[in-house]
């Protein structure tokens, strides 16, 4: 508890408590009562979950929230209500990163094969276990350079980013890399479902030729329906709204880099997941496998 700034400067000065107290009606017991308090115990407790907030704000990027940051205070021990950590990170000014809406990047082919929805908007994490249902999606990020496209393999199970490229174009050869990538990765040993929009990289008969090959089975959404890819668009918001929307890119091989240093450092690794009971996507990924 501090004490008046006016009292406190008038005393420092050598000027008269006294009658300092008498202008601003404070009494003179008051002053050195509230001058010589020893902080009480939740007090204290505040100012140690505080430092305790700050290091998780910190380690998260300054990304988490008040839900992740309540998670990683009890997965470390420290007991404590959601409420509170809302309230003590109001009282430091630190707060997460909230999402942004972005454009669009499914171009439709209308002359495209068709193909079914083997989701079916279902992307609760999978009991069956890992490389069961993969879905993807593409995005761009602005450099100064010009336009770099990101397209990404997720597994529905665990919430893993298994594949991803990044070009200076949207063609085939974008998402054909990204499967690619996860195939290598992942190498899984039964057939695994892909999921996308109906984007014409996606239904063309190069991803169609690739996916046989690797003994993936394609599943679409509907044309213009963002729900029908929900897990791939969610991800697209979080590394925008926590990487690509806090700064300016001068290159697109920046970008890459913290692309790369996001996805494989941060969010595989240790970002903790509310759809998968706040914890990581390595983590839930071991427990499946076990």
């Amino acid at each position: 508890m501090t004490v008046h700034p006016f009292i406190e400067a008038e005393k420092q000065g050598g000027h008269n408590v006294k009658k300092a107290c008498a202008l601003l009606k404070v009494s003179r017991a008051a002053f050195y009562a509230r001058r010589t308090a020893v902080p009480g115990p939740r007090a204290v407790r505040d100012s140690e979950l505080s430092e305790k907030i700050a290091e998780v704000h910190t380690r998260s990027r300054g990304t988490y929230g008040a839900p992740r940051i309540h998670a990683a205070l009890q997965e470390e021990g420290a007991a404590c209500g959601r409420r509170r950590v809302a309230r003590l990170m109001r009282a430091a000014g630190l707060s997460g990163r909230h999402r942004r809406r972005r454009h669009l990047t499914t171009i439709h082919d209308p002359r495209a094969a068709a193909r079914p929805d083997l989701i079916v908007r279902d992307f609760q994490p999978d009991p069956a276990g890992l490389n069961a249902r993969w879905c993807g999606d593409i995005t761009y990020i602005p450099t100064d350079e010009g336009w770099l496209y990101l397209a990404t393999v997720i597994d529905i199970a665990s919430r893993r980013v298994v594949g991803w490229a990044t070009a200076d174009h949207m063609r085939t050869d974008l998402v054909a890399d990204a499967l690619t990538a996860a195939h290598c990765r992942r190498r899984p040993a039964d057939p695994v479902i892909f999921h996308s929009d109906r984007g014409s990289q996606y239904t063309s008969q190069q991803f169609a030729t690739l996916a046989a090959e690797f003994g993936v089975r394609l599943s679409v959404g509907g044309t213009g329906q963002c729900w029908d890819n929900a897990l791939a668009e969610s991800f697209f918001a979080t590394i925008k709204r926590e990487l690509l929307d806090t700064t300016t890119w001068p290159s697109r091989a920046a970008a890459r880099t913290a692309i790369f240093d996001f996805i494989e450092g941060w969010y595989n690794l240790h970002r903790l997941h509310s759809g998968l009971g706040y914890r990581s996507p390595a983590d839930y990924g071991t427990a499946l496998a076990a």
